[in-house]
């Protein structure tokens, strides 16, 4: 990094902005074969959220494929380099005090430890969506395994391309045997138990004075 650099510091804390939205910042973390059922329940519990009074994102990643990394492919190297840009924009966006949804294949176990590292204890909630690559291939919303088997397209997770299966997520969504009804409570059970729905207490106001002696902030002239 260059030393040229130097650290932007806000009036605003991000505790701070929670506290104006009465909620607990943290992000969703939608992961699984593709057909599995990630964008459908991580738009389903944003809704859900959202109608509760909740302030939420969903960061979905073919609409993320179209825009932020639109100038990635699909080997290893760009697929780790898919997920950190994802990782740091969700975290930017609970900063701003958002709880934020992620739908991402993100098939490595190393690019989810990577996004995990940048959240404080708790606020990271891998959400394994759990189906069996013979049944996303019979869904197959896409025809993208139909075109992997024929071999028009290389490197595609669960055929030519691994996909490593959370070892201990937060929460586990089996999506061959529960309809995404009851995967959505599931989810908000775990949120509901774990106080991350519940408002932040005891924040301080933001102001001038919390940053006097800070050497990152431009401190006001004295005389």
């Amino acid at each position: 990094m260059s030393s040229d650099i130097t650290p932007y510091r806000a009036l605003v804390r991000p505790d701070q902005r929670a506290a104006l939205k009465a909620q607990q910042p943290c992000v969703l973390w939608f992961t699984g074969l593709s057909g599995a059922g990630k964008s459908t329940l991580s738009t389903l519990v944003d809704a859900a959220l959202y109608e509760r009074g909740y302030h939420t994102f969903v960061l979905d990643g073919d609409n993320m494929r179209r825009r932020l990394c639109r100038d990635l492919g699909f080997s290893d190297a760009d697929r780790a380099e898919n997920i950190r840009r994802v990782a740091e924009t969700a975290r930017l966006m609970t900063e701003a005090g958002l709880i934020v949804l992620t739908a991402f294949i993100s098939p490595f176990r190393s690019e989810r430890a990577m996004a995990r590292s940048l959240f404080a204890p708790g606020r990271f909630v891998e959400i394994y969506v759990n189906a069996p690559l013979e049944l996303v291939e019979q869904r197959d919303p896409k025809g993208l395994y139909r075109r992997a088997r024929r071999g028009e397209i290389r490197r595609f997770t669960g055929i030519d391309s691994p996909y490593e299966a959370p070892e201990h997520p937060e929460v586990e969504l089996d999506t061959a045997r529960f309809p995404p009804e009851r995967c959505v409570r599931a989810v908000l059970a775990y949120l509901e138990e774990k106080g991350l729905l519940n408002p932040p207490t005891d924040i301080p106001g933001a102001g001038l004075r919390e940053r006097e002696g800070d050497p990152f902030f431009p401190q006001p002239e004295r005389g």
